[in-house]
C-alpha cells in the first residue's frame, strides 16, 4: 500500500472515532436506543451508530481519491465512486430500517427490492469482469449478464446475507474486519487498487467503532452498518474479480441462512441470559449459527459469555482466511 491509502485509512480511522463519540452523547437525545439482549437487566445502547462508520469511510475515501489526483495526476475514479454511491444507497436503506424500529422497520421482501436500487450504480458503470472461473466448468464469459444479473444478485445478497450474523457486541464490526482484511490483502496481491483502498478504508472505520462497540457495548451498529458494509464488501468483490473468495468468506452466513430457514425465519439469534449473566441456547432447537456457537461452547467450557461467542464467530471466520491465503499463497 503506497503512502496516500496509509493517510486516506487514517483519516477514515479518526473520524469514525470522533464521529462515534459524538453520536453516542447525542443519539439517546433524540430516541434511538436499542436494548442489550444479551444482557440480564437489557439496558439502553445508542443505535444506528453505523452513520459514524459509514462517515468516516466515505471522507477517507475522498481523501484518498483527492490525494491521489492531486500527487499523481489525471485518473479515472468512476469504479471508486460508483461504490461510493452504492454505500450511501446503502446506508440510507439501513436508516429507513432502523428508525422504523427492530421488527416494524422494512419486511423482509422489501429490503432485496430496495437493495436493488443500490445496486445500480455499480451495474450503470459496468463493474468488474465479465468473465468467471466456475468450478468444472471453467472461464464462462457472461458478458452483458454480468452486470445485469450478477452484480446485482451479488450486492442484494452480500448486504442482506450479512445482516444475518448479529446482536452481540462486537460480532458485525469485528467480522465486518476480518472478511475485509482478507480481501484486500487479495486485492493488493492481484494488483487491484481501487478495491484494496475501499476494502482498508473501511477496516480503518470498522476498528475505530469496534473499540465503543466492544463488551459491554457504548453504541450498537443497527442495519445502518450491516447493509452499508455487506454491500462495499460485494462491490470490492466485483472491482477486484474475487467473487470465488467473496463467496467462501460468506460460508458462514450461507449455514447460518440454512439454520434460519429451519425456523421459518422467525428466530432472532440472541441467547437466553442466566441469573448469573451467563448465557445458554434460547430454544431447544439451534436456530442460528449464535445457537450452535453457544452449545458448542458449553460442551467443552460449561459456561459461555458474550464475549465468547463472539471470539468463537471470529475464529471460524479466520480459519476460512487460513484457508484462503494458502490458496492464494499456492
Amino acid at each position: 500500500m503506497d503512502f496516500f491509502l496509509y493517510y486516506s485509512v487514517l483519516v477514515g480511522l479518526m473520524a469514525t472515532w470522533v464521529a462515534t463519540r459524538k453520536w453516542i452523547l447525542k443519539a439517546p437525545e433524540i430516541g434511538l436506543v436499542g436494548r442489550d439482549m444479551n444482557k440480564l437487566e437489557k439496558p439502553q445502547v445508542p443505535e444506528m451508530g453505523g452513520v459514524s462508520i459509514v462517515f468516516g469511510f466515505v471522507l477517507g475515501v475522498l481523501v484518498y481519491i483527492g490525494l491521489q489526483t492531486f500527487g499523481m495526476g489525471t485518473m479515472s475514479y468512476t469504479p471508486i465512486l460508483a461504490a461510493l454511491c452504492t454505500v450511501l444507497m446503502a446506508c440510507i436503506i439501513g436508516i429507513m430500517d432502523d428508525i422504523l424500529g427492530w421488527k416494524a422497520g422494512l419486511r423482509q421482501w422489501q429490503k432485496p427490492i430496495f437493495m436493488l436500487f443500490a445496486a445500480m450504480p455499480m451495474m450503470v458503470i459496468n463493474a468488474g469482469h465479465s468473465t468467471m472461473g466456475l468450478p468444472m466448468v471453467g472461464q464462462l464469459e457472461l458478458g452483458i449478464l454480468f452486470p445485469l444479473v450478477v452484480v446485482p444478485i451479488g450486492i442484494v445478497g452480500a448486504s442482506n446475507a450479512f445482516n444475518m450474523i448479529a446482536g452481540y457486541n462486537g460480532l458485525e464490526a469485528g467480522l465486518g474486519a476480518i472478511i475485509l482484511s482478507t480481501m484486500g490483502y487479495v486485492a493488493v496481491s492481484s494488483g487491484e487498487a481501487d478495491a484494496a483502498a475501499l476494502a482498508f478504508i473501511m477496516v480503518g472505520a470498522l476498528l475505530a467503532f469496534l473499540y465503543f462497540n466492544w463488551y459491554p457495548a457504548k453504541v450498537f451498529p443497527g442495519d445502518t452498518m450491516t447493509y452499508s458494509v455487506g454491500a462495499l464488501m460485494a462491490c470490492v468483490a466485483i472491482l477486484g474479480n474475487m467473487e470465488k473468495i467473496a463467496v467462501l468468506l460468506f460460508l458462514p452466513y450461507g449455514l447460518d441462512f440454512i439454520l434460519q430457514a429451519r425456523g421459518r425465519f422467525r428466530r432472532e439469534a440472541f441467547a437466553g441470559v442466566k441469573e448469573d449473566g451467563c448465557l445458554e441456547k434460547p430454544f431447544k432447537s439451534i436456530y442460528h449459527l449464535t445457537h450452535l456457537s453457544i452449545a458448542a461452547l458449553m460442551r467443552v467450557k460449561g459456561t459461555v459469555r458474550e464475549r465468547d461467542v463472539v471470539f468463537f464467530m471470529y475464529g471460524i471466520e479466520l480459519a476460512i482466511v487460513g484457508a484462503i491465503y494458502i490458496i492464494v499463497r499456492v
